[in-house]
């Protein structure tokens, strides 16, 4: 039996008390082959989540099998893999240039045939279907609410917030999200927000927002008097640039929101504000998502800068994903543009907040300080969350800010490079030749056809 392993998840993440780990292993088809393998984590107390398997990429094998463990016990997978290599399975570290062939084993429990290699590199979601078990870990908020929620001693609205959670708390990829039959106070309370937002849109906010929002009107339902719905607006962003919504039913860890930008998918809440305070949450709500964030995602330049900040978290340290959500604070929720001489606001922070809104593009007395966008500052940067920002960082274009963030994608302590592949729809690990090699094909026959584009039009200068 011809098999190779790789192992995603060195350092596994922790669900609750459990750890979780990925194992990929690669057989040619003999009878039993899986078996042998399956053997080997029998005595574990192991949870075996999921196995799949599909063709294999590797012309030396004929199949590729993906295996998601749990255990509750800290040095278990250590312990895993012990006994696997002490019945031939081997580990090495990944390299820049593996070796072409798998490296030969000749110890008892499998045949001097057997080729293995264990990969260590931190565990993350694959796809997007892999995302399902991050919707469920909720942090705070949600039904439950703190103390200082101006909706905290309303029993109506505390009811209300728990029927909306229940509702997409099942919610799973693939199907339709809920809809929401929102009341007349809540529409309300949209509107409220909604129409006092849009009056500032056309001076204050960045000329990608006030070219989209008229699009969601005459596509999604935006408007002062509806509350547009999750399914519409998903849709909608899907046909624009390939990202879609997802229903969560509160605050994420800064891991796992990231890492659900690297799928192109925006974790999206659906209830909202307290009646009481339209113009303040101390969480995300409808009005912050589907006013502040989702229209830039249907802009090309911002749902691709977006989307590097997504795989840049995968599988990165805990403090790199520290760097990489304070880069977020300071762009996607609270980032300002040039557009000519003045100063726009593109941050969903500000474009769902009418006084932070105004002294952030400086039409207040008082000025904040503004500096050119640096990830590399930006991230060691505090900031405060209960105040305006004193400071905000102005990006010269989409474009330029993703040609940074990319280059401070680099300096992170991160061994190993992902793709994302939109047509799975699923991240990939560079990790071999021939997934180079396939890369680079794809790359060429993109060249081509845009190569041919060229010809096929007049004045276009050859580059």
């Amino acid at each position: 039996m011809a098999n190779t392993t790789s192992y995603i998840g060195n350092d596994p993440k922790v669900f609750g008390s459990e750890h979780k780990a990925s194992l990929l292993f690669s057989i040619s088809d003999k009878m039993g082959g899986l078996k042998e393998i399956l053997d080997i984590f029998k005595g574990f107390n192991l949870n075996l989540s999921r196995i799949e398997s599909r063709p294999s990429r590797s012309s030396a094998f004929d199949y590729d099998f993906f295996v998601d463990i749990s255990y509750p016990e800290d040095g278990a997978l250590e312990h895993l893999i012990e006994t696997l290599e002490a019945s031939g399975v081997g580990i090495s570290e990944p390299s820049p240039d593996p070796p072409a062939r798998p490296r030969l084993f000749s110890k008892s429990g499998l045949t001097s045939s057997d080729r293995v290699a264990i990969n260590k590199v931190p565990y993350f979601p694959r796809k997007i279907a892999d995302l399902d078990e991050i919707g469920q870990k909720t942090l705070e908020f949600g039904a439950e609410l703190s103390a200082d929620h101006p909706g905290f001693n309303d029993p109506v609205y505390r009811q209300r917030r728990k029927e909306v959670v229940e509702l997409i708390s099942t919610y799973r990829h693939g199907v339709p999200i809920p809809r929401i039959a929102y009341t007349e106070q809540e529409i309300a309370t949209w509107g409220i927000v909604y129409r006092e937002l849009t009056k500032l849109f056309p001076t204050h906010a960045c000329r990608q927002l006030n070219y989209v929002l008229p699009l969601l009107e005459a596509n999604c339902g935006y408007g002062p008097n509806n509350i547009p719905q999750l399914e519409d607006v998903s849709n909608f962003l899907f046909e624009c640039t390939g990202w879609r919504l997802r229903p969560v039913t509160g605050l994420l860890s800064s891991r796992d929101f990231l890492n659900g930008l690297a799928f192109r998918v925006f974790h999206s809440t659906q209830y909202i504000r307290h009646p009481s305070q339209p113009y303040y949450t101390p969480e995300p709500d409808v009005c912050h998502e589907l006013i502040g964030h989702v229209p830039l995602f249907a802009d090309p330049d911002f749902a691709d800068f977006s989307q590097e900040i997504g795989l840049a978290s995968l599988g990165a340290t805990e403090e790199d994903i520290a760097k990489l959500a304070t880069c977020y604070w300071y762009t996607v929720e609270f980032g300002l543009c040039k557009e000519g001489n003045k100063i726009k606001a593109y941050g969903a922070g500000l474009l769902s907040s009418f006084g932070e809104l105004n002294y952030a593009v400086g039409r207040e007395e008082r000025k904040p300080e503004y500096l050119s966008f640096d990830p590399s500052d930006a991230a060691q940067r505090k900031y405060p969350i209960t105040e305006y920002q004193p400071t905000y960082y102005v990006a010269d274009s989409f474009q330029d800010a993703k040609e940074k963030l990319v280059q401070f994608a680099k300096t992170l302590d991160r061994k190993f490079t992902v793709r994302y592949n939109a047509l799975t729809q699923s991240v990939e690990l560079l990790n071999t030749r021939m997934k180079l090699k396939r890369v680079a094909k794809e790359i060429q026959s993109q060249l081509d056809t845009l190569s041919q584009a060229i010809d096929f039009i007049p004045g276009v200068p050859d580059f």
